[in-house]
Order: structure tokens, then C-alpha cells, then sequence
């Protein structure tokens, strides 16, 4: 069977606009995948270069099958399970920054240069004061970075047209912001000319981006499946939900330059990500959050699970609709168009979402998806969420155990163990406090300033609500607490 390849795609060779650190599925699956349909419908007509940014690893796929590949979407479509397949030709060429140096350092010689993407995980925006300019690249992505565009600088001779606009998608605060501190540092570092300093500071643009798709990655257990179905052999397959977006905070106006919302995208040029921020953390991943560790209690191990569970749907829904989306900041028909999106993304058949997997880290992660809310909900209608109350009594359920084995607290459902991932720290406080009186836990619970920052005791009606709750939890079970309170 012949591998996918430009002569089988007929690729249209275009000005390399992009050049983009990491060559990693969720990339491929999302931005590379967007620029491909604009380049389809004659609207931005670029091509992308890929830069493998870290040392470890090969590019022999890219280059096998001359950096073509399909990305396949999965999941429900206008009500209905639909897979959704595209053959991506905007990838150009994939670069090795170490193996391959001067190749990669004239990528900030091209004069059609001018987007940089990338993502190198949470920890790849972070300054290093060790890294060192001489190095052929800089270890660190900042380092990189700052080296390649004073390539740039000195290239063009500090021509402001020449300017770079960088869309970092990694998943950190104000990704771009940071980047652009960890880039003037290591100016200041290296004892770099200002007039490149002001260069950066004026010609080049950082923006702060939110990008939303789960990518699934490489289908190992169904691609020889797929290669005989489409006819050719494709080993950079990526896979994924159809639901995406992708939010751009810019102080300058790049939309006449990155025209995807023309294109039919789901990209949003803003002043201000962060209510969009605001408003995935606190629809998707709080109602995530808040319904994850009931549904494992009461037996489902899925996502999809607990959607097909009526009363655990109606749960979820009304936790959305009722006691998050009041306290958020951005039009009502914008956040319920995005919660009922949400409920599509949850009934998709295709992903296969272990709650215990989301159950990780569950105290941080209900201080900052779910704790918000309830608290807004507190200051708007003087009395604790009936929901959001519950699911911190699923979470002293599930947090409940007295031995730490491997690194885990151990918990027990239905007469089988399961395993509690957290900090240490947390796990300690939990094994020494849940087996005390549904009041004393309780207490102890929501009275801990490490884990909220604050005293939750002292909220409203919360700790009379979480006690009701989990005293009919240990009394009586999962299900015939939801059947008492939420029939």
C-alpha cells in the first residue's frame, strides 16, 4: 500500500507564512489543521514549516510521506455521530532545530515569515537564566525564540514590517504575556542592543490565546483498519473532536492577516480572552468537576455514561444552566449556545472519558472550576448552590480512606478499591480525617485554608448542605442520595 504523499494530495506548494514549534498531534489536529481549510477557500494562502524544538525523537514520518496526513473528527454533528476525515497539505516541511541548525535558523530569513505558533507544554515558557546564546539552538523555547528573531532583526535590519506575530498555545495564563517577559529577560541576559529590545517590544506581537478541542492522537488500535479503508498508508494520523475554538487576544489587528472567522472557523479576535477563559473553566471543566466523582460513586466509569443516565443528565444540566452560567459575565445566549455545545461534546460515542482519569487532583481543580461559581452564586442569591453543595459532598465520598498505597489514597466502591491521585499533602489530610463523624469531616473539610484559600465553613448555608448530603451518601449510598435530593 503507497503512503500518503504530495504527488497522491497534489499539494499547492505557498509562501511559508508559519513556522511552528512543536510538531505534536493537538498542533496537527487544530491550527495546521485551520490554516488548511483557509488555504482551501483562497484566503491565506501560507504554508507551514514544523520545528521540533526538543532534542529527543525523529522527524522520519513527516518526511516519509513529505508531511501529509489526515485528521479524522469524531462526534456528534447536527444531532447526529458523524466522522468527519481531511487530508491537511498546509505543513510544507518539518525541521530538526538540533540536527538541522542553520536550516532552522534561515526559517527567520524567509521575508513571507509571519506567524509562530507553538506549543512546548506548560513548563516551555519558562525563562532560564543558565541558557546561553552561543548555543546552536538555546535549550529553552523562549531562548529559541529570542535567538531566531534576532536572526530576524539582523536579517532585515530592523525593518518594523519584518516583525513576527507569535500565537503560543500553551496551556498557561496569558501564555503570550509570559512568553513575551521570558523573551526580553533573556535580551537583558545576553546584553542584546535595545534597538533589537524596542524591535521586539514594537514590531513583534505576543499575543494571549484560549484554545478548546480534545485531540485524541494517533488511532493505534484502528489504523490499518482506516489505511485500507481510505486506500494509502498514513502513519501521523490525528484524531479528535469536531467541536473547536480558538480565542486571540491581540493589542494589534491581525484579522485581515489570520482570516479564519471568514473562512467558517471557530476563532474569536478579542481585546480580552479571559471571560472566554472564564467561561470554559466554569461551564466545561466545572460541570466536569462538579458531576464526575457522583457519577464514579454511583457506578459509571465513562463520561458517556453519566449522559445516559437520566437523572445523572439532568444533574449536569441543571448544575450548568442553573447555578453556573447566572454568575458569568459574557451574554446569556453566548454562554448557553456554548453549555449546549458542551452536552454534545460530553455525548460524544467516539471518546471514551475515565472519570477516574478527570478525578485527578480533584481538590485543586474544584477550587478553581467549581469553587467560583458557588461563591458567585453565594453573592448573588444569599444561600449555597444545591449542586455545586452536593458535589463537594461526592467529593469528601470519594476522598474517603485511611490507607496511602503507592502513592494513593485507596478508596473502596461497591466492595472494589479504586485509586485517589492528588498531591501528597492532600491525600495525608484525607486519610486523617475522613473516617471522623460526617461533622467533624465536614468541618475539617471546608474549614482548610490550604485547599480554598478562605474558610468555606463560614459560607452561607454550604456546610449544612454538604453535611445533609453526605450523611445520606455514607448512610444510605450514591444513588439514594441523587434519588432523595435530585429525583
Amino acid at each position: 500500500m503507497e503512503t500518503i504523499n504530495v504527488k497522491m494530495t497534489g499539494k499547492v506548494e505557498r509562501p511559508v507564512k508559519v513556522v511552528q514549534f512543536g510538531e505534536g498531534n493537538f498542533l496537527r489536529g487544530f491550527v495546521d489543521y485551520m490554516i488548511d481549510i483557509a488555504n482551501e477557500k483562497g484566503l491565506f494562502d501560507g504554508d507551514i514549516v514544523l520545528i521540533k524544538p526538543i532534542e529527543f525523537g525523529n522527524l522520519d514520518r513527516f518526511h516519509n510521506q513529505d508531511c501529509q496526513y489526515t485528521v479524522s473528527l469524531r462526534g456528534v454533528v447536527d444531532g447526529e455521530a458523524k466522522i468527519l476525515n481531511r487530508v491537511v497539505t498546509s505543513v510544507r516541511d518539518a525541521v530538526d532545530a538540533y540536527t538541522e541548525y542553520e536550516k532552522y535558523n534561515d526559517l527567520a530569513k524567509i521575508p513571507t515569515l509571519r506567524f509562530v505558533v507553538s506549543n512546548t507544554t506548560e513548563a516551555g515558557i519558562t525563562y532560564d537564566e543558565t541558557d546561553k546564546f552561543e548555543l546552536c539552538p538555546p535549550k529553552s523555547f523562549p531562548g529559541k525564540l529570542c535567538k531566531f528573531l534576532y536572526t530576524r532583526y539582523k536579517e532585515f535590519d530592523g525593518d518594523p514590517s519584518k516583525g513576527l506575530v507569535m500565537l503560543p498555545v500553551e496551556l498557561i495564563d496569558d501564555n503570550g504575556i509570559h512568553l513575551r517577559e521570558c523573551v526580553l529577560k533573556q535580551c537583558e541576559n545576553w546584553g542584546l542592543e535595545k534597538e533589537f529590545v524596542e524591535w521586539v517590544d514594537s514590531a513583534c506581537n505576543f499575543t494571549a490565546t484560549l484554545v478548546d478541542r480534545i485531540v485524541t492522537g494517533y488511532p493505534r488500535d484502528t489504523d490499518k483498519d482506516l489505511w485500507e479503508e481510505w486506500g494509502y498508508k498514513d502513519e501521523l494520523i490525528v484524531t479528535g473532536e469536531p467541536f473547536a475554538l480558538w480565542v486571540i487576544e491581540s493589542q494589534k489587528d491581525i484579522s485581515d492577516e489570520l482570516p479564519l472567522p471568514k473562512a467558517g472557523l471557530p476563532v474569536i479576535f478579542t481585546e480580552d480572552h479571559h471571560p472566554y477563559k472564564q467561561r470554559k473553566v466554569r461551564i466545561l471543566n466545572g460541570a466536569h468537576t462538579s458531576f464526575v466523582l457522583a457519577g464514579f460513586l454511583k457506578g459509571h466509569d465513562i463520561v458517556l455514561e453519566c449522559m445516559n443516565d437520566p437523572q445523572m443528565r439532568q444533574f449536569i444540566t441543571k448544575t450548568i444552566y442553573e447555578e453556573v452560567i447566572p454568575t458569568l459575565t459574557l451574554p446569556k445566549a453566548e454562554l448557553e449556545e456554548f453549555a449546549s455545545a458542551v452536552l454534545t461534546r460530553f455525548d460524544n460515542p467516539y471518546v471514551k472519558h475515565a472519570l477516574l482519569s478527570i478525578s485527578l487532583n480533584s481538590v485543586s481543580k474544584w477550587k478553581a472550576r467549581c469553587m467560583p461559581s458557588l461563591l458567585g452564586y453565594v453573592e448573588k442569591t444569599g444561600k449555597a448552590p444545591e449542586h455545586l453543595a452536593f458535589s463537594v459532598a461526592a467529593l469528601l465520598a470519594f476522598y474517603t480512606g485511611s490507607e496511602i498505597r503507592d502513592k494513593a489514597l485507596i478508596g473502596c466502591r461497591n466492595g472494589e478499591e479504586y485509586k485517589i491521585l492528588d498531591d501528597a499533602s492532600v491525600l495525608e489530610f484525607f486519610a486523617s480525617n475522613s473516617s471522623k463523624s460526617t461533622e467533624e469531616y465536614v468541618k475539617a473539610v471546608l474549614s482548610n485554608e490550604k485547599f480554598w484559600d478562605q474558610d468555606l465553613s463560614k459560607v452561607a448555608n454550604l456546610s449544612a448542605l454538604v453535611t445533609e448530603y453526605l450523611t445520606e451518601i455514607r448512610a444510605n449510598g450514591m444513588q439514594a442520595a441523587l434519588d432523595k435530593y435530585f429525583a
